[in-house]
């Protein structure tokens, strides 16, 4: 018999096929850029343009999502995606082995591998949203976004524990092998954890669409019908736009804030390592915050989660601020409070917005997930695309105008807090009613042409 919408093991295994996704992220996206600047001497900018390839194919995640929604099964998008991603990342480890042959053949390999990564990701990660977002009761929405992002970095962080055990001593064929087995393992476990999940968990909302449907009873409208749709919404434009700005300021400090800890405050890579696990454990901290909270206060309090997104925009700035001022009184600021705090102010907003995400994927009626998703993913993957290069290009521009490493990363640190402001203004401005136009009898009355 079907349950009215996903229980918390439901979510909960859900939150399995994102850690399954992550874990073979962090290989393709972490270990192996590594292993291309440091065994094989590749220049730095070669795998960040990979990565950023990745990135830029992910623009078509509103195509993808709308493949989901027209389609018979969602699982079927996630499990799909989560193949191609896994054999892409074991091709992608493979070209260790062509670049030692010949730089071209490992580049021209590589940006295939790269660019089915993306769609990889794109198409499993959108359609995951789109599950959860149609089948997750509104007050749990808060705890599931939780359950399934915190269940994400756990998966990332297990793989790089337990594959960097197996990694040493290193070898090309090492690093394939471990890839492949990662791959497989985790396709197997996300596939058993999404067996009859979608068919026995009945979509929460009734609503039939308006528009003409094939003979299988498939919504037959246009991607470009659908995506018109989305854009035409003027809520969804907004969060939009959101989720850009917001992405690209979260993204930004990304690459530079173990350069800060080592250039400023004179820590050992070590130091600056662990400097990036106080900000994790911040993000935890912030994301179970929301997660708890929020399914608390849903109910008497329906408009939590604007409220963490707007306050957690605001804590990032001014941590931002702290950095930023930091800069000028290293190495005497308190540095790893204020990571932290950096750290829980993001997780909190993060985790904020991806609830309110799931609740305005539904809004736009049965079977639109998946675009609307789609949309918002696309903003997202462009954002962090951009945001890592633009913090180390800002970063680089300002330290050879002014020859002053403190104020270039014053500077820097500055620019994002304000784009966290920004960010905190088009929040305030997400699930107000559009404003009416003015009926005929409310209009002023012409002038005539003496007056």
């Amino acid at each position: 018999m079907a349950s009215a919408g996903l229980g918390w093991i439901a979510i909960a295994r859900l939150g399995l096929v994102q850690a399954a996704l992550g874990a073979v992220v962090v290989l393709t996206t972490s270990t192996l850029n590594r292993v291309m600047v440091v065994e094989l001497a590749i220049a730095a900018v070669i795998p960040g343009l990979l990565v950023g390839l990745h990135y830029a194919v992910q623009i078509a995640r509103p195509l993808w999502g709308h493949g989901s929604d027209v389609g018979g099964s969602r699982s079927g998008w996630i499990l799909g995606g989560l193949a191609l991603l896994a054999i892409s990342g074991t091709g992608a480890a493979a070209t260790t082995f062509l670049f030692e042959i010949r730089f071209a053949y490992g580049l021209a390999a590589a940006l295939v591998c790269y660019a089915l990564i993306g769609v990889g990701i794109g198409a499993c990660g959108t359609s995951l949203l789109a599950l959860l977002a149609s089948r997750t009761a509104p007050e749990r929405r808060p705890a599931a976004a939780t359950i399934v992002w915190m269940m994400m970095i756990a998966g990332i962080v297990i793989t790089a524990i337990v594959t960097g055990s197996v990694l040493d001593p290193y070898s090309h064929a090492r690093l394939v092998a471990v890839t492949a087995a990662t791959g497989t393992v985790v396709f197997v476990i996300a596939a058993l954890a999404l067996w009859r999940l979608e068919r026995n968990a009945v979509r929460l909302d009734t609503a039939t669409a308006t528009l003409p449907s094939d003979a299988h009873g498939i919504t037959a409208r246009s991607f470009r019908v659908s995506l018109a749709e989305t854009w035409g919404d003027a809520q969804a434009r907004v969060f939009t736009v959101f989720v850009f700005v917001s992405m690209l300021a979260y993204s930004t400090q990304d690459l530079i804030l173990e350069p800060f800890g080592g250039l400023l405050f004179a820590m050992t890579p070590g130091e600056t390592t662990k400097l990036s696990g106080v900000q994790h454990a911040g993000v935890f901290a912030g994301m179970a915050l929301v997660g708890v909270a929020g399914s608390l206060l849903a109910r008497s309090r329906p408009r939590i989660l604007k409220f963490f997104i707007v306050s957690g925009c605001l804590g990032s700035a001014l941590a931002l601020a702290g950095l930023a001022l930091g800069s000028a009184l290293a190495p005497a600021w308190p540095l790893k409070s204020n990571i932290f705090l950096l750290g829980l102010a993001n997780g909190a907003f993060a985790v904020a917005a991806i609830g309110t995400m799931m609740a305005l994927a539904g809004a736009g009626g049965a079977k639109r997930e998946g675009i609307r998703m789609g949309v918002w993913g696309a903003a997202q993957a462009i954002a962090f695309g951009l945001g890592g290069i633009l913090g180390t290009v800002a970063l680089d521009v300002a330290r050879a105008v002014s020859g002053d490493t403190a104020l270039s990363f014053t500077l820097v640190f500055a620019g994002e807090a304000v784009l966290f402001l920004n960010a905190a203004v088009l929040a305030v401005r997400i699930g107000r009613a559009p404003r009416r136009a003015p009926r005929a009898s409310e209009l002023p009355l012409p002038l005539a042409a003496a007056e």
